[in-house]
């Protein structure tokens, strides 16, 4: 029987994280699989809830999460009632809401009962791609990990490297979100945290030194990312896996809110490859 928990912990700042964690029950060991959205992001976007059964489905834990600045709360973690939480985030933080959520794995007696933690493998879409490649590469305790769409270069994202004089003289920025139209800030800080920790922040290092599989996915119609970066993440990383989707868009044709039963095509596709990976590694 499929089933689905719901988990709060305390993230970056004492401010939380939720959780869901999707998985059969039928008392067999299951790899970990921990999946992480992207900027403007949510774990309950779209089609993510779809996928998040195919992978429980195939024989997975799957474990997905709302980084604890993306501007949901417990009370509302679908869209962004919390601006002020989305303008105080930052790359470091959601690193370090990952490794919370990884120690979690290790701690928690349903994830333990369930699940191999040693078979731990990261999935990041977009800028959570980013984020788990930098994980991959400084927590050993991570088995494998995916980029679905993700990015290769945090300091070049235009948030960060424009109009940075009239930032810090009004101390936000905003960026417009296309869906729910809200005037989403950025506040300086992020600026100044990115520029601090930029040689942790180095994609290309993290990945041209990671030691384990890895996999890089991308939507051949990906407008958001282009599909130059994750030829970049594979010239850096020569043993990693690439593929391409054809005829995919940046979220693989899913759309929020996402009324069907089944996944799209393109997403369905990258779901399969994944899952093969994570069973032949």
């Amino acid at each position: 029987m499929l089933t689905t928990e719901d988990f709060v912990i305390t993230g970056s700042q004492n401010k939380p994280i939720v959780i869901d964690v999707t998985y059969l029950n039928n008392n067999t060991q299951k790899p970990v699989v921990i999946f992480c959205h992207g900027y403007k992001g949510f774990k309950d976007w779209g089609a993510w809830n779809l996928m998040a059964k195919a992978f429980a489905n195939a024989g997975c834990c799957f474990i997905k999460f709302n980084f604890s600045h993306n501007g949901g709360t417990i009370e509302q973690p679908i869209d962004f009632p919390d601006l002020d939480a989305f303008g105080n985030n930052n790359y470091t933080k959601e690193l370090n809401d990952l490794q919370h959520v990884i120690n979690w794995c290790f701690d928690n007696n349903t994830i333990k009962k369930i699940g191999n933690i040693n078979n731990l493998t990261l999935i990041g879409h977009s800028r959570g791609g980013a984020i788990v490649s930098i994980t991959a590469f400084e927590d050993a305790r991570v088995k494998k990990a995916i980029s679905l769409a993700g990015v290769s270069n945090l300091l070049a994202r235009s948030v960060t490297n424009s109009g940075i004089e009239n930032w810090k003289k009004t101390g936000v920025k905003y960026v417009e979100n296309g869906r729910t139209k809200q005037q989403m800030p950025h506040y300086y800080q992020f600026y100044l945290n990115t520029i601090k920790n930029k040689e942790r922040l180095n994609v290309e290092n993290a990945v041209s030194k990671l030691k384990i599989p890895y996999l890089i996915i991308h939507g051949e119609s990906d407008t958001s990312i282009l599909i130059d970066e994750a030829k970049n993440l594979h010239k850096w990383q020569p043993k990693s896996k690439l593929v391409i989707i054809k005829n995919a868009d940046h979220v693989f044709n899913a759309r929020h809110p996402w009324q069907e039963n089944t996944m799209p095509k393109q997403l369905q596709e990258a779901v399969t490859k994944m899952l093969d990976f994570i069973k032949q590694h």
